[in-house]
């Protein structure tokens, strides 16, 4: 994944976490919670160090290093994804305080 363009919003990932928002620019509570709840299943961690490994070693093919990429890449989108559920469920929390 190209961090090309992610200053100003341009890049894939971005646009593809924007798809998760209101017009606000916010997640909504209730999708944020559930998005915190995701992430790779044992399996693909395990495959994940496999393929970290073989890297490591100068073992790696070049189809298996695609693989690597597109792990990597599904990563850094679930990271931005959680960043984005924590901050809208920090946005809410504060909210609600200021209103008491």
């Amino acid at each position: 994944m190209s961090n090309q363009g992610h200053a100003n919003g341009k890049d894939r990932a971005a646009i593809f976490a924007r798809l998760w928002e209101t017009e606000k620019g916010r997640m909504p509570r209730l999708l944020a919670r559930l998005v915190l709840r995701l992430g790779f299943r044992d399996r693909d961690k395990a495959r994940m160090h496999q393929l970290a490994v073989k890297n490591q070693e100068g073992l790696i093919s070049q189809t298996e290093l695609e693989e690597l990429d597109n792990y990597i890449e599904a990563g850094d989108l679930m990271a931005l994804l959680h960043s984005k559920a924590r901050r809208a469920l920090r946005h809410g929390k504060e909210a609600s305080t200021r209103n008491r």
